[in-house]
């Protein structure tokens, strides 16, 4: 287990992956507050059951080295089925996180499969009143997507409160949300640190509203009104344990749903354990198919950001203006996230 002084202690010596904000940027009409040390955060399931050992401990754990105080959901140990409790009970949870003036920010504690199942139940006019940052990734994709579609405000995907909580997802969660800064995030230094380098598919620079996540739940929302309008957007993606001609399949879906020829630019991040299993097979490669799919759009795209089901991953500024540039492999945030 990393100690809290560990966790904590690049927060005075950030690290190669950012730079520092550019002056004068236009500022987003709506944001939720920033985080302060000692703020209280929620604690939330919203999908999966929290049943690995110690995975409730452990986003406690990470919550309190940040110098946030966790405060539980009601029913966040709960389990029906596969489920952290009914759709009803991870719904009320929510609901009762968003409209508590205490809590500052929500954490989903870990992804899995469930958030879909609860975009109808939940209390829309209370969460658009009441904006606020939701820190997660994986299936929390729903939730990210739905707030951009009906609430208008800015999330963060990035580690689950019960993820490692390392170096580089820690530095770009204070910049992002602690300090409200606009830093650039990615690029070939953050490559050499975390041994992940990327690939420039086709180069130039983009700007537009950052979204995206988990390829899986993307598709799963398609033709449903809790997607946001990604005219013009900068999409990022990732995902795991996918084959190779099931991520062939979902980036078809979008490409025949209209999605990928409306974007200005594309940054796929990793998609872990992400090929066929089976003895012999025979087909394309990961990049074969990513290159498929994203190369013949001609906008700016790179691929093997530090995004997904990875150690070390990046937080983003779901819904917010960034600049990509494909050539520098790098993300430039356009407005600070945060009031």
């Amino acid at each position: 287990m990393i100690d809290r002084r560990a966790a904590l202690g690049g927060i005075g010596a950030l690290a190669a992956f950012v730079a520092l904000p550019a002056p004068g940027l236009a500022a987003a009409s709506r944001k939720p507050p920033r985080l302060r040390l000692g703020d209280t955060v929620g604690l939330v399931a919203p999908a999966s059951a929290v049943t690995l050992p110690d995975e409730l401990d452990r986003a406690v754990y990470w919550i309190e080295a940040m110098g946030l105080v966790p405060k539980l959901g009601t029913h966040v140990t709960e389990q029906d089925g596969y489920l952290a409790g009914s759709d009803a009970a991870r719904a009320a949870d929510l609901n009762a996180m968003f409209a508590d003036p205490e809590v500052r920010a929500l954490f989903a504690v870990r992804g899995g499969w469930g958030g879909a199942r609860v975009l109808e139940l939940l209390d829309w006019s209370s969460i658009c009143a009441h904006p606020k940052l939701l820190i997660g990734y994986s299936d929390t994709t729903a939730l990210h997507l739905a707030i951009a579609a009906r609430g208008g405000f800015p999330t963060i995907h990035g580690p689950n409160g019960a993820s490692r909580w390392e170096k580089a997802s820690w530095e770009s969660l204070w910049r992002l949300a602690f300090t409200g800064e606009a830093p650039v995030l990615g690029g070939e230094a953050m490559e050499q640190v975390v041994g992940r380098p990327g690939r420039t598919i086709t180069g130039g620079r983009a700007s537009g509203r950052l979204l995206g996540g988990n390829l899986t739940i993307i598709s799963t929302l398609m033709g449903t009104p809790w997607l946001p309008d990604f005219t013009g957007a900068v999409l990022f993606l990732e995902d795991v344990n996918e084959a190779e001609y099931r991520v062939d399949r979902m980036l078809l879906q979008l490409k025949l749903a209209g999605v990928l020829d409306a974007l200005a630019g594309v940054v796929f991040g990793q998609c872990t354990r992400c090929s066929d299993s089976e003895p012999g097979a025979v087909g394309f490669t990961l990049d074969q198919v990513v290159d498929h799919h994203l190369a013949p759009l001609g906008i700016p795209t790179f691929a093997g950001a530090n995004i997904g089901h990875i150690t070390n991953q990046l937080c983003l500024p779901s819904g917010v203006r960034v600049e990509l540039d494909a050539d520098a492999r790098t993300l430039r945030v356009l407005e600070p996230m945060v009031d």
